[in-house]
């Protein structure tokens, strides 16, 4: 199994491969496809297991997707990225991988497995066994459907892939599947030893043969040259269909057409025409001596130059007679000397033969190519070109001739196109590359634009909260003028209420000054004022006035029993008693109504 094992380049790859197909699984968004509207709660995510697995046991045709739109069901996002990269990468390989149809079809129908597998697995549904078995199959590239035992041996073995898919879709597990890529795999090796041992006997076998027609289609060319429109006697025409045809076959295997002994021996058949044929020997009688005296030597020199055993004595037998009955110038009985075409074919082209350059044919050796169309197109391998006939040899994938072709009839077959070069073929693990490779690119470009639109939104979002935050601020800024204003307005309304106000209260203070200036005038001597008391548990004290002195404008007051003195000034007095410290018990009752009066609207204002 050592040549199919990744390469260190490979395995690389492959990393960043696996990588990729998780980012595209978790990520990629695809247009019409029926994603979930919001994110599933693992619960309500329908299993997709028994539904994949009756596809493949049907051995369906359609896509992983076109299956899960037509039915009803919750799917999760994993679950239609992980079905469409299964169906891009087998559509692509359904088209490059330059495999049969009918081969590359089957293999195709893997889309459920993988579907499957990486929803479970992601990246590890590819393992190192199965990625190898799927490159593998470019080996069966000359594979065709027809119906030999090779071509069932294949069928088989599908067939077998199919048991082991659907025993790892019971199982839960691809452990089945990864038994049968191993021992594919063990199968291929053994096979592909005995297919290069057969091959390598077959073109020595073909070489062989080829050979040897050269050598007798050169011999019946030669005679048929030299027997073309004659007429012999039979004996001549037994000599050399019984004897020289083989010599001429001989000398020819032996050293080609332009050795010395085919041009003796092609020279000798041409001699026994001349003198068979009247209608050329009779003109020249002294020839006819001539040759007859040698030609009996010549034939036994040539023969025994090619042969080992002698020429028997029985097959001269009849040129003797002949030739005695020409020298005594008789004429034999002549019969046609071909049969008919059909009888005895051959081909003047023999003679004129070359073998066409191997800068022309070398290309094309161990190439495949292919004929017809579709599923009917059959396949063939160019295993090498014989040389002697100048015949391609034709095998099949695993070294069974097919047949042979003349060179020419194959350029011309492929200047009109009935046959063409096999399609360059692309290995699975390549498919898998570059297909998920542009599936990562358009990942990658969802993602930046994804990025682009949220960088957009949360520019958006901040522009207006900025609009936000500048129309509050100018609200604000109104809000706060007009409250401002309002209570500019306010205040001016509160300043001119407290002017009102204190012009008011200076207004009834002066009232209440000049009324109590008054009722200090009008205290007589023995008027009485009654004094509170700051204190609440003291009782007020009447007091009465005692003595008043204009010059100093000072009142004396005391209590009923003449003490107590306390002396007031006129202004004082008049102050305690708009203070209401003091109040006047004598006097007009107007005086008293009036300062009422003026207390009450005090009281009020404030």
């Amino acid at each position: 199994m050592s040549q199919n094992r990744p390469k260190s380049h490979q395995v690389a790859s492959r990393k960043v491969v696996a990588k990729q197909i998780d980012d595209v699984l978790a990520g990629i968004r695809v247009p019409d496809l029926p994603y979930p509207a919001g994110k599933l709660a693992p619960e309500t995510v329908s299993d997709w297991q028994p539904l994949l697995s009756s596809c493949w046991t049907e051995q369906r045709n359609e896509r992983v997707t076109h299956v899960l739109r037509s039915v009803q069901l919750d799917w999760s996002v994993r679950q239609i990225n992980s079905a469409y990269v299964a169906d891009r990468i087998m559509d692509v390989f359904l088209k490059t991988s330059g495999l049969h149809p009918q081969i590359v079809q089957r293999i195709a129908r893997l889309r459920f497995y993988l579907a499957w597998r990486m929803n479970l697995e992601g990246n590890l549904a590819f393992s190192d066994t199965l990625l190898s078995w799927l490159d593998s199959l470019q080996e069966w590239r000359g594979w065709s459907d027809s119906g030999g035992r090779s071509s069932k041996a294949l069928l088989d073995q599908l067939d077998t892939l199919v048991v082991a898919v659907s025993a790892a879709f019971e199982s839960g597990t691809a452990g089945t599947v990864n038994t049968f890529c191993q021992q594919w795999q063990d199968d291929s090796l053994r096979r592909n030893a005995q297919i290069g041992k057969l091959r390598q006997r077959l073109l020595e076998t073909e070489q062989g043969a080829a050979r040897q027609r050269r050598a007798d289609q050169t011999a019946r060319a030669l005679i048929g040259r030299a027997l073309q429109g004659r007429k012999l006697p039979q004996p001549v025409l037994h000599f050399i269909f019984d004897h020289w045809q083989k010599l001429l076959k001989q000398a020819v295997w032996d050293a080609g057409v332009n050795g010395e002994t085919c041009k003796h021996g092609s020279k000798l058949l041409e001699w026994l025409v001349w003198v068979g044929d009247p209608s050329l020997s009779d003109k020249d009688r002294n020839r006819l001596y001539h040759v007859g005296e040698q030609i009996g030597d010549r034939l036994l020199d040539v023969w025994s130059r090619v042969f080992d055993h002698p020429l028997t004595p029985n097959a001269l037998a009849g040129i003797g007679t002949v030739m005695m009955s020409r020298l005594r110038g008789e004429t034999p009985e002549l019969v046609e000397a071909l049969p008919d075409q059909a009888s005895f074919p051959w081909s003047a082209a023999w003679l004129s033969f070359e073998v066409p350059l191997q800068s022309d044919f070398k290309p094309f050796e161990s190439k495949w190519f292919v004929e017809g169309e579709g599923a009917a197109e059959q396949r063939r391998y160019f295993c090498s070109l014989l040389e002697d006939t100048a015949e391609i040899l034709w095998t099949n994938g695993t070294g069974v001739k097919l047949g042979l072709q003349p060179w020419q009839a194959f350029c011309e077959a492929k200047t009109t196109g009935s046959i063409r070069p096999l399609p360059a073929q692309t290995p699975f693990g390549e498919v898998l590359e570059g297909t998920v490779e542009l599936l990562a690119g358009a990942f990658e470009k969802q993602r930046k634009q994804r990025e682009q639109a949220a960088e957009a939104a949360r520019a958006r979002a901040d522009e207006l909260r900025r609009e936000r935050e500048a129309l509050e601020l100018k609200r604000q800024e109104q809000e706060a003028e007009r409250q401002a204003i309002l209570e500019c307005e306010r205040q001016e309304a509160e300043n001119k209420r407290l002017a009102n106000e204190q012009a008011e209260q200076e207004r009834l203070y002066i009232e209440k000054t000049a009324l109590a200036q008054k009722q200090v005038d009008n205290i007589n001597l023995g008027g009485w004022i009654l004094e509170v008391s700051n204190q609440p548990e003291t009782e007020a004290t009447r007091l009465k006035l005692a003595v008043r002195t204009n010059a100093s404008r000072k009142l004396i007051f005391v209590d009923r029993l003449g003490l107590n003195r306390r002396e007031f000034q006129e202004e004082e007095l008049v102050l305690a008693i708009v203070e209401e410290r003091i109040r006047v018990l004598g006097g007009a009752a107007e005086f008293d109504d009036t300062l009422s009066r003026v207390v009450g609207r005090i009281r009020v204002g404030r």
